[in-house]
């Protein structure tokens, strides 16, 4: 595929190398969404001379955080957009329940409309989230039921990031592609097809000021990267956090390394953050197309079960390396929240 070729143009060659039955209908709804991704690209660019999009607009989304004005307009430009699409069941971030939107869509699909919303008023990166999914015949009666099938039925997912550029990587199931905005041709156009999480560099991802909550693999982890060239890893590790789902996962599928958002023991936090169907998810599918891994520790995203709609999940993702070895600090150190590691000596999982 050549650079500078249209989302359209990509997706058409994607479909003609796939096997999947609802292609037409994948187009046509990713197509819809970059349509909506573009416009709130435009939106948060606008100088705020009106009212600033961070402010609270006195709401709550579904899981009672409080809403900003900037949530509400993602919402509304990314749902209406779909109405022009074969999407039967959708549900977002700022949906209580799941709705029907085309009787006899073909397709359900899950959406965080605006991820990273505390960093609007800062001009940090932010982003939106979207999986997804066959419709299902017991979802026809009750919208809810497409959302039960686990990540791995998934048959596209993508996240938009709005930052220096506003950028879109998704995947229809044929590799991983990243697209720019351009804003003339009001467009999104290939940057790089097919990219590939790079394995080996030595970074990570975690908010650092929940340490004292974390699990010891988690911890005992995080202090073997800290230790450097004289710990377990055998070189000098950087930290990121940017605070933002979608540009921790940009940054990652740009240069590798590996994120971080485990189960903790404050209250609330005990089955993690990171919703499962519209935030891990999504993230999960891209990384497994790019050869990277995701897990909530232990298992693959992709093959747990949804048990409700806004349920959340731990999250661990990146380069497939990382992922195993956070995986073998799970299985190996693994103890209660807060409790004592069954084997005392850090540094016992070398390379």
């Amino acid at each position: 595929m050549k650079r500078g070729a249209t989302l359209e143009a990509v997706l058409a060659v994607d479909a003609s190398t796939s096997v999947q039955a609802l292609n037409a209908d994948i187009q046509r709804t990713v197509l819809c969404l970059a349509e909506a991704g573009g416009a709130l690209s435009w939106r948060i660019a606008e100088p705020a001379l009106e009212g600033r999009l961070g402010d609270y607009a006195g709401g709550v989304n579904s899981d009672g955080d409080a809403q900003r004005k900037l949530d509400l307009v993602a919402e509304s430009l990314f749902s209406d957009a779909l109405r022009e699409t074969p999407v039967a069941s959708y549900v977002s971030e700022e949906t209580p329940e799941a709705s029907c939107l085309q009787g006899d869509g073909t397709l359900a699909l899950a959406l965080d409309p605006l991820d990273g919303s505390s960093g609007i008023d800062v001009n940090a990166p932010i982003g939106a989230l979207f999986s997804i999914l066959p419709m299902s015949d017991e979802a026809r009666r009750d919208p809810a039921a497409a959302f039960r099938q686990p990540g791995r039925a998934q048959v596209a997912a993508g996240f938009f990031v709005f930052g220096p550029q506003a950028s879109l990587i998704m995947s229809t199931g044929q590799g991983v592609h990243l697209f720019t905005y351009d804003r003339n041709a009001k467009a999104f156009r290939l940057v790089e097809p097919h990219i590939a999480i790079p394995p080996g560099y030595p970074e990570f991802a975690i908010n650092a000021s929940n340490q004292r909550h974390w699990p010891d693999p988690v911890r005992h982890y995080v202090d073997d990267c800290l230790r450097g060239v004289d710990g377990p890893r055998g070189r000098n590790y950087n930290m990121r956090w940017m605070a933002a789902l979608v540009a921790e996962a940009f940054r990652i599928f740009n240069r590798g390394g590996v994120y971080l958002y485990p189960a903790d023991s404050r209250p609330g936090y005990e089955e993690g953050r990171l919703r499962l169907v519209y935030e891990a998810n999504p993230v999960a599918f891209l990384c497994e197309q790019a050869g990277g891994a995701a897990t909530d520790g232990v298992r693959p995203i992709l093959d747990i079960p949804p048990r409700a709609l806004h349920e959340r999940t731990p999250l661990v993702f990146g380069s497939a390396d990382k992922v195993a070895l956070i995986r073998r600090y799970h299985e190996e150190l693994a103890a209660p929240l807060g409790g004592a590691p069954l084997f005392g000596r850090r540094g016992l999982i070398r390379r």
